[in-house]
C-alpha cells in the first residue's frame, strides 16, 4: 500500500481518537452487550443487536484508523520548503468574489480531512487548485457546486 500523507498534528488527533476508542469505547460497548445478553432471549433483544452494531461500527474504525497510522507519511508542515508556494500542509486565506467572504483552509491528507475544522483534503477540487500557487494569485476552482473563484490573501506553515 502506498504511503498516505498526514500532517502531524492530524496524525496526533487520530492516535488520541485511536486510544479512545480503544480504552473507553470498546469496554463500554462489551459491557453494554454483556448486560444485553443478560436479559436472556438474543434473538428479540433490541439492546443486543444495537450493542453489536456498535461493536461493528467501532472495530470498523479502528481497523481504518490503525490502517492509516501504519501507512502514514507524516509531514510537518513548519518544515516543508515551500519558496512561497502552495504545498501540503500549507493554511490558506482566500477571498472568495463569489460570495464576498473570507475563508482559512488547511490543506491536509484525506484520513484527518474536516470541513468544519476548516482542513480540506490534498485530493479536494480547491486543494489541487490550490498546489503550486502563490499569495496573490487568484485561483479558478472547478467544484461539484460549478466554478468558484478564488484570491489568494495569505500563506502560512504552522
Amino acid at each position: 500500500m502506498k504511503r498516505i500523507p498526514i500532517t502531524s498534528d492530524g496524525e496526533l488527533r487520530l492516535r488520541e481518537e485511536l486510544q479512545k476508542l480503544k480504552k473507553e469505547d470498546r469496554p463500554r460497548i462489551i459491557s453494554a452487550i454483556a448486560e444485553a445478553r443478560s436479559h436472556g432471549d438474543l434473538s428479540e433483544n433490541a439492546e443486543y443487536h444495537a450493542a453489536r452494531e456498535a461493536q461493528s461500527f467501532l472495530e470498523g474504525r479502528i481497523a481504518e484508523l490503525e490502517s492509516v497510522l501504519s501507512h502514514a507519511q507524516v509531514i510537518d508542515p513548519a518544515r516543508v520548503t515551500h519558496e512561497g508556494r502552495i504545498v501540503f500542509g500549507a493554511t490558506v486565506e482566500l477571498y472568495s468574489s463569489d460570495s464576498d467572504e473570507e475563508v482559512t483552509y488547511q490543506i491536509v491528507g484525506e484520513a484527518e480531512a474536516d470541513i468544519n475544522y476548516g482542513r480540506i483534503s490534498i485530493t479536494s477540487p480547491i486543494a489541487r487548485a490550490l498546489i503550486g500557487r502563490e499569495e496573490g494569485d487568484e485561483v479558478e476552482v472547478h467544484a461539484p457546486g460549478g466554478v468558484r473563484i478564488y484570491e489568494i490573501l495569505g500563506i502560512r506553515y504552522e
